[in-house]
């Protein structure tokens, strides 16, 4: 019962605090950057990180087994790799680009998994036995900081399509307005349009500059993420090989999870192979990342809603 109501008043608390720090975030958003909101969020996504492993640790004290075991713990768990992967730059004094990311995840898969469509995974239950092995902390764990990772990622690629389109779009309908407009000037607007344009040149090639850095860093970090994600997907498929065979008999089944696990990694695969090739521009690879953004969810949440082959065991029913 008192592991029960920690574990109650815990979700409440992580839940809560990330919900500041998101209305911190967007407020910091709409007003000239302070340093002190800034401190405030990043201070709050830490708060949010022990709250979510005490959380963890009570969950895996009172079950007696690493909270991984279903649907509900794997959110959880989710949730507390979004808050790793928020903390890694701010404590390499980097300036952080994932807030705006790696809250909204949090509260999102936190949110998920305290609904009312995983009511009854919130209890206690016996682990069944497939899972009572050794290899369910390393395969498990390692599979969803790789799917943390790869998410964050991808969202950064995301981000940088949006940009980059959007600057695509500006530019598209200016030469429009241009063309349709040049023939109607007379010689006076065009004298005047030409002294707003020497006027307005610092300004624009300033926020150019800005808007390629930012695309240039989105890039990077996307970059650096996803081969982080890559490296703990590759773990989690190999250990899980390696369980598949001590409790199947099997290296591999072509399980739907296992399957898509598989589709996932060919998929990153290729993003790191076109980033590393000069070739193709990093519009090509964000494109690359944002539909693994897609696929990962299919790997993750497809098997659950589906329950079916080998990997049903965290499955759920909607009511």
């Amino acid at each position: 019962m008192i592991f029960s109501t920690l574990e109650h008043i815990l979700t409440h608390i992580s839940f809560s605090i990330v919900s500041i720090v998101i209305t911190i975030f967007l407020i910091s958003l709409s007003v000239d950057e302070i340093v002190g909101l800034y401190d405030s969020s990043e201070k709050g996504m830490i708060a949010t990180f022990f709250c979510i492993t005490g959380l963890l640790v009570t969950r895996w004290i009172y079950s007696g087994h690493f909270p991984l075991s279903d649907l509900y713990e794997s959110l959880i768990f989710l949730s507390w790799s979004f808050s790793v992967i928020h903390m890694v730059p701010y404590f390499k004094k980097h300036k952080n680009y994932l807030s705006a990311i790696t809250a909204p995840s949090t509260i999102f898969t936190q949110g998920f998994a305290t609904s009312g469509l995983l009511t009854e995974m919130h209890q206690y239950q016996i682990v069944v036995p497939a899972l009572q092995s050794q290899w369910l902390m390393m395969h498990v764990s390692m599979m969803i900081l790789g799917y943390a990772a790869l998410l964050c990622g991808s969202l950064l690629s995301v981000a940088l399509l949006v940009i980059t389109l959007r600057k695509a779009i500006r530019i598209f309908s200016k030469k429009n307005n241009f063309v349709n407009e040049s023939f109607s000037f007379v010689e006076i607007q065009y004298m005047n349009e030409r002294s707003n344009v020497l006027l307005n040149t610092s300004f624009c090639s300033s926020r150019n500059y800005y808007r390629a850095q930012l695309i240039q860093q989105l890039d990077q970090w996307s970059y650096r993420i996803i081969s982080l994600g890559f490296i703990f997907l590759t773990i989690g498929i190999l250990s899980g090989a390696v369980w598949a065979n001590e409790a199947w008999g099997s290296y591999w089944n072509w399980d739907p999870k296992e399957t898509w696990a598989f589709i996932t990694w060919t998929l990153f695969a290729i993003y790191l192979h076109t980033r590393t090739n000069k070739n193709w521009e990093s519009l090509n690879c964000a494109i690359v990342a944002s539909i693994g953004f897609l696929i990962i969810w299919i790997c993750y949440l497809g098997v659950n809603l589906l329950g079916i082959g080998l990997h049903s065991y965290g499955s759920f029913n909607f009511h």
